[in-house]
Parts: C-alpha cells; sequence; structure tokens
C-alpha cells in the first residue's frame, strides 16, 4: 500500500494510528493537535472571508468578486485537507522516530493568501478612485 493510502486511511480510523511504532510523548501529540487546530482556524478564516467577499461586497463587478471569493474559498478548503494530512504525517514521523515531515504548503498558502490580498488592496483602492 501506497504511503498516501495508509496516511488516508489514518484520517478515518486514527484507532490504527498505534500500529505505526510506539507512543511518543503525549506533550508531543498534543502539541501536533494544538498545531491541527490552528491550521483549521486559518481554514476557517478563509472560508469565512470567501463568504464575506461573495454577500457583502456587491459593488464588485460580479467575475472579480466571485474570482477572489473562489481564490479564498478554495484555499480554506485545501487548508482543512492539509491540515489532516499534515496532522497524520507528523504522529507517524514521532511514533517511527523518523524527522518530521517537510512541507511547502505553508510557503504556497502565505503566497496564495498575499496575492488574494493585494488584489483585494487594488480593486479597493481603484473603488475609492472611481
Amino acid at each position: 500500500m501506497s504511503d498516501f493510502a495508509r496516511s488516508l486511511r489514518l484520517w478515518f480510523t486514527p484507532q490504527r494510528m498505534g500500529d505505526e511504532g510506539e507512543t511518543p510523548d503525549y506533550r508531543f501529540s498534543l502539541a501536533n493537535e494544538r498545531t491541527f487546530l490552528a491550521w483549521i482556524r486559518t481554514a476557517l478564516a478563509l472560508v469565512g472571508g470567501g463568504f464575506a467577499v461573495d454577500q457583502f461586497l456587491p459593488r464588485l463587478g460580479g467575475g472579480v468578486r466571485a474570482g477572489l471569493a473562489v481564490a479564498l474559498l478554495a484555499v480554506g478548503a485545501l487548508s482543512a485537507l492539509r491540515a489532516v494530512n499534515h496532522w497524520v504525517r507528523c504522529e507517524r514521523a514521532m511514533r517511527r522516530g523518523d524527522d518530521l515531515p517537510v512541507t511547502r504548503f505553508p510557503t504556497l498558502l502565505s503566497l496564495a493568501v498575499g496575492v488574494v490580498a493585494v488584489a483585494m488592496l487594488i480593486v479597493v483602492l481603484l473603488g475609492r478612485a472611481g
């Protein structure tokens, strides 16, 4: 079974995590869970921002408003999915005594949020000038 398939299975059956090596110090597992919850809060904020753009900025052109809303909603959905994947990968690594997995997702998330923020800034400034 591929590593991704094994990780995906653990998303829905976390009790199988006990089959992966030895139980780490509970403080590390709790820190991993806090990181997971931070990712979920980020995802919820992005989803909320997407709905807010769609519902509360009617003066924006339909395409611009929809584009910004979809971008925020998509990044929020990806963050939520990435949260559980990252939690499983870190938990498995800790149980096996491996190095924690390295990921580029925080960089990609930061870039995506930055691009959307700049786009929104431009739209706001153009709206004030017009």
